[in-house]
């Protein structure tokens, strides 16, 4: 079984729902509503799998908050918050695609989930300043 096929079975397991695939790039755009994500990326890179959640863009030079940021990240179980080349935050994560299991996906979607849940107010008052 190919990875994209064993991440896109994962995927379906944990109840995501399948916005958009792309085959022949190996990526899908997920959403778990009930959970406040939409627009999920799922990126099959052999040798890894990325996985990103892009939040907001953010105003070059607010020093503030790029420490209140990383400040949160040590609390972040799994993945991370980080700028993409735009400026946008996002929540990046990755894994081995080798030897991935469902357990190890899943640990880093409820660890978004979890950040969302417990932190998801303040990126909706940080957004708002940008």
């Amino acid at each position: 079984m190919s990875a994209f096929n064993k991440v896109k079975d994962y995927l379906l397991e944990l109840e995501y729902n399948i916005l958009s695939e792309d085959l022949k790039e190996e990526l899908f755009v997920v959403e778990k509503a009930d959970s406040g994500i939409s627009n999920l990326i799922i990126d099959c890179e052999e040798p890894i799998l990325i996985i990103e959640y892009p939040l907001f863009k953010i105003n070059k030079g607010n020093e503030e908050l790029y420490i209140e940021l990383l400040k949160k990240n040590r609390d972040i179980i799994h993945g991370a918050f980080a700028l993409s080349d735009d400026n946008t935050l996002i929540f990046r994560d990755t894994l081995q695609l080798e030897n991935l299991d469902m357990n190890e996906l899943d640990g880093t979607l409820e660890s978004l989930e979890m950040l969302l849940a417990e932190y998801g107010d303040r990126i909706i008052e940080i957004s708002k300043m940008q």
